[in-house]
Parts: structure tokens; C-alpha cells; sequence
């Protein structure tokens, strides 16, 4: 089964590295994984996306035609993407930043204030890894376990109050799923390629 998600945001939130800890979790269960990082303009504030392509076989093409997830952190991003998706797939927003739902009624929204949550745990930037708890909370793609230790590796010369941060930023991600969108996650999760313990 072939599974792709496209992570899309402005630049300075973190997409390219929320795409690329979800890949790098990937990897570590053992699954295939492709990770194809595309700028528009390469300074804070220009667009940003990532398509992460995960697969139990070998993966063909990474080329994000019809994903079935997107997850995106503006509106603008909403704006791009949303069309792409494919019918019956989940589109993941962060509702602080995204000011309209989106206009697909063939599939699933989910919701998260990933900015607020953040701003509230004292650090903006941790946006990115709320909304990355959420979306392995709700896919089951990966295991939260898996990701957690994924952010240790890729912030692994950080300060251990970053990296503790950030694992709260996770968790509370993914409770905020849990929580508020539990049946429709379920479904999602029990289609998903299995992820380790």
C-alpha cells in the first residue's frame, strides 16, 4: 500500500522539518519511504511543501498526485493543495493560521490549533510538531513512540529543554486527536500499513 501525505506551509513554520521527522520515523520502522522538499522562495515567508511517499514495497514515484493526507499550516497552503487530494483522503489544518474550512466535501477535516498550542507552551515554532503529533496520532502511519525518538535524532544537538519541548508539543498534539476526533481517527488507523509498537 502507498501512502502519500504533502506538508505545506509558509517558510519559517517548520514544514519541511515536520515532513522530514515524519520520514525519518518512516525509516526507523523499517517502511519505504521517499522525502521530496520543494521551496518557492528560499526566505522566511515564501512557500514551503514536502511530499513524504510511504510504502511496504518499493516506491515507484514519489510525485504527490492525488495524496491521500494533507496537512497544511496556512491558508494559502489550503488554497493550493486541497484540490489534489484524493476523495475519501484527510486534510489536516492548523485553524489558528487557516482562516476558512476547506471546500472539498468529499473529505475529511481535521482541525488542530496548532499555533495556539504552541504559543501557549512558550514557543511558536513548536507549531510544526503539535500538528506532526496530531497528524501520527490520527494516520497511525508511524507510532507516536516512533516520532518522539525521531525528534531526538534530528534535534539531537539541541537543548534538552527544546527537545523535552517538543515531545510536549507532540504528545499534546496528538491527545488534541485523540480527544476530539477519536471514531473518525479509528477508521484511518486501521487502514494505515502497521506501525511498530
Amino acid at each position: 500500500m502507498l501512502i502519500k501525505t504533502v506538508f505545506a506551509g509558509f517558510g519559517g513554520q517548520g514544514v519541511l522539518m515536520m515532513g522530514y521527522i515524519f520520514a525519518h520515523a518512516v525509516m526507523t520502522e523499517e517502511k519505504n519511504v521517499t522525502f521530496m522538499p520543494s521551496y518557492g522562495a528560499e526566505v522566511r515567508g515564501g512557500t514551503a511543501n514536502c511530499t513524504v511517499a510511504v510504502s511496504n514495497e518499493e516506491i515507484a514515484s514519489p510525485i504527490a498526485s492525488s495524496p491521500e493526507y494533507l496537512v497544511v499550516m496556512n491558508t494559502p497552503s489550503l488554497a493550493r493543495f486541497q484540490s489534489s487530494v484524493k476523495a475519501g483522503g484527510t486534510v489536516f489544518i492548523n485553524e489558528t493560521m487557516v482562516t476558512r474550512a476547506p471546500s472539498r466535501t468529499d473529505v475529511d477535516v481535521i482541525a488542530v490549533p496548532a499555533s495556539r498550542i504552541a504559543e501557549e507552551l512558550g514557543d511558536a515554532r513548536a507549531a510544526n510538531i503539535v500538528m506532526l503529533g496530531a497528524f501520527t496520532a490520527a494516520t497511525g502511519l508511524v507510532s507516536l513512540r516512533t516520532a518522539a525518538e525521531s525528534v531526538n535524532e534530528v534535534f539531537g544537538g539541541k537543548k534538552k529543554e527544546l527537545i523535552e519541548l517538543n515531545h510536549r508539543a507532540l504528545q499534546i498534539g496528538a491527545d488534541h486527536v485523540r480527544t476530539n476526533y477519536a471514531e473518525r481517527i479509528h477508521k484511518k488507523t486501521k487502514a494505515a500499513p502497521a506501525a511498530a509498537n
